[in-house]
C-alpha cells in the first residue's frame, strides 16, 4: 500500500531487486481498503474502495466471476472471510444497513451461495431504515462523502435532524448497520453523518484540508451538511440537534458555542472543550503522537497558533450557549479527561446557564458498560425528544439499574 508520489493509497506491487513498481489497484477519489490475497499462490486477487458504498475492483481473472456472482446474492457489501485449502468454498460475509452481518458458505464451482447465519438474530424481521450515502459539496467546492439516515414508515420531508460526526477525527463513517442511526432513526430522526475534511481514507489532500482547522472549515463543512439537509427538504430548520463522542462530542461543544443559531440543542459525549488543556493532558502513551496534534491540531507552545488554539476551543465561548446541552462523561478517560467537561459546565454556571451533566465512575474514553450505554441513551433519548421532538421510551426510575450514573443538573432543567 503506497501513496508515495499520489495523493490517495494504492496498491502496488514492488520488485525488491530492482525497485521498480507496478499499480495493481487505485482510486483518484479514495484510498485503497482491503487486499485479497490469495494465500498459496500469493498474487493480489481484488481491492476494495469506499468512498461511499464498498467496490471492488478485481485484479486476478480467476476470481471475477466469484465476484460478479457474489454481487448478486445478497443487497450488501462483501468481504472474503476464509476459503478451503482447495480454494473451491469460500466462507463470505456481507455487512448491509438495515442487517448486522450475515455469512454465506460460496461454491466456486458452481458459482452458487448458501446462507449460515446472522451475527444478531433478534433483529431480522425489524423495521430498519436505510442508510443512503450522499455527496455533499462544501462551500469551497469539496465533496463531502455522507450518509443520511431517514425514519421508516414517514415522509422524508421536514424532519427533525440529527447531526452525528464521528470522533477522531482521523477516521471516517462508512456504509453498514450503525446502531446509532437505527436508534434515531426509530425514534422519528433524520440522521446525517459526513466525512468532514481531516476525514481519513480520502486521500492526502482531503486529510491535511483539516490540519489547524478545528473548529474552522471542519466546523464549516458541518453547516454546510445541515443547509444541504435542509435546502433538499430532508430537515426543518428549527429542529436540528447535534450529537457525537470524542471529537464528535467537540463539535456538539462548537456546534452551540460557534453557531448557537443552527442547532436547537446538543449531545456531547466526552468531548474536549480547551484545546489548550486538551493537548496539555496529553497521556503517556500519545506522546509520540504530539509532532502530528501540532502539524493537525495545533502547537498549543507555538505563538504562531495561540488564536487558532483560542479560537477552536468552545470553553472561549462558553457565554455564546443559549442552547440545551447535555454532557456525558467517563471518570476515568485518559484522553478527554472529566476536567473537558467540568471546566466548560463550571463556565455555563458562572454565566447562569443550563446544563444537564452525567458522570459514570466507571468508564474510560466511552460507555462500555451495558448499563451505562442503556442510561446514557435513554437520557439522550428523552433530551432529544423534548428539544426537537422525536419519541421517548420513558426511563424507569433515576437511573438504569447497575448504571453508576452521578447526573448534576445546572439552572433550570434545558
Amino acid at each position: 500500500m503506497s501513496s508515495l508520489g499520489r495523493d490517495t493509497a494504492a496498491v502496488v506491487e514492488k520488485g525488491l531487486a530492482d525497485g521498480k513498481e507496478k499499480v495493481l489497484a487505485a482510486s483518484d477519489e479514495v484510498d485503497a481498503g482491503e487486499v485479497l490475497m490469495h494465500p498459496r499462490r500469493h498474487v493480489v486477487e481484488a481491492v476494495s474502495f469506499s468512498p461511499g458504498r464498498n467496490r471492488w475492483q478485481v485484479v486476478d481473472p480467476a476470481v471475477k466471476d466469484d465476484f460478479a456472482g457474489l454481487a448478486k446474492l445478497n443487497d450488501g457489501d462483501f468481504s472474503i472471510a476464509d476459503r478451503t485449502e482447495a480454494d473451491d468454498v469460500w466462507l463470505v460475509g456481507f455487512q448491509s444497513d438495515r442487517a448486522p452481518g450475515r455469512f454465506y458458505l460460496w461454491d466456486r464451482k458452481s458459482r452458487q451461495g448458501k446462507f449460515l447465519f446472522t451475527t444478531r438474530p433478534k433483529l431480522d424481521g425489524l423495521s430498519l431504515a436505510e442508510m443512503r450515502a450522499v455527496v455533499i459539496t462544501a462551500r469551497d467546492g469539496l465533496k463531502l462523502n455522507s450518509y443520511l439516515t431517514l425514519p421508516v414508515g414517514v415522509a422524508p420531508t421536514n424532519l427533525p435532524l440529527v447531526l452525528f460526526p464521528h470522533g477522531g477525527p482521523w477516521a471516517r463513517d462508512e456504509w453498514g448497520f450503525n446502531g446509532y442511526a437505527q436508534w434515531l432513526a426509530n425514534r422519528g430522526y433524520a440522521v446525517l453523518q459526513p466525512n468532514f475534511r481531516g476525514s481519513t481514507g480520502y486521500g492526502k489532500k482531503f486529510l491535511n484540508a483539516g490540519n489547524k482547522q478545528w473548529g474552522l472549515k471542519m466546523h464549516d463543512d458541518l453547516i454546510d451538511a445541515v443547509n444541504w439537509a435542509v435546502k433538499e427538504g430532508y430537515a426543518t430548520p428549527k429542529k436540528i440537534g447535534i450529537m457525537g463522542g470524542s471529537y464528535g462530542g467537540y463539535c456538539a461543544l462548537a456546534g452551540i458555542t460557534f453557531t448557537p443559531d443552527v442547532f436547537a440543542c446538543a449531545v456531547d459525549m466526552f468531548g474536549p472543550s480547551n484545546i489548550q488543556t486538551l493537548v496539555g493532558s496529553v497521556p503517556p502513551y500519545w506522546k509520540p503522537m504530539l509532532s502530528m496534534l501540532n502539524v493537525r491540531l495545533a502547537n498549543v507552545h507555538d505563538p504562531k497558533d495561540t488564536e487558532v488554539v483560542k479560537k477552536a476551543s468552545p470553553l472561549n465561548s462558553s457565554d455564546r450557549i443559549i442552547r440545551p446541552l447535555l454532557i456525558g462523561q467517563g471518570a476515568n478517560d485518559p484522553r478527554v479527561k472529566p476536567a473537558e467537561s467540568e471546566q466548560i459546565v463550571a463556565a455555563i454556571e458562572k454565566k447562569h446557564g443550563n446544563v444537564i451533566y452525567v458522570v459514570y465512575s466507571d468508564e474510560g474514553h466511552g460507555f462500555v458498560r451495558p448499563e451505562n450505554r442503556t442510561d446514557f441513551n435513554a437520557r439522550a433519548e428523552a433530551f432529544l425528544g423534548t428539544h426537537l421532538g422525536g419519541r421517548i421510551e420513558p426511563m424507569e426510575g433515576s437511573k438504569i439499574p447497575g448504571s453508576t450514573a452521578n447526573v448534576r443538573v445546572v439552572g433550570a432543567t434545558p
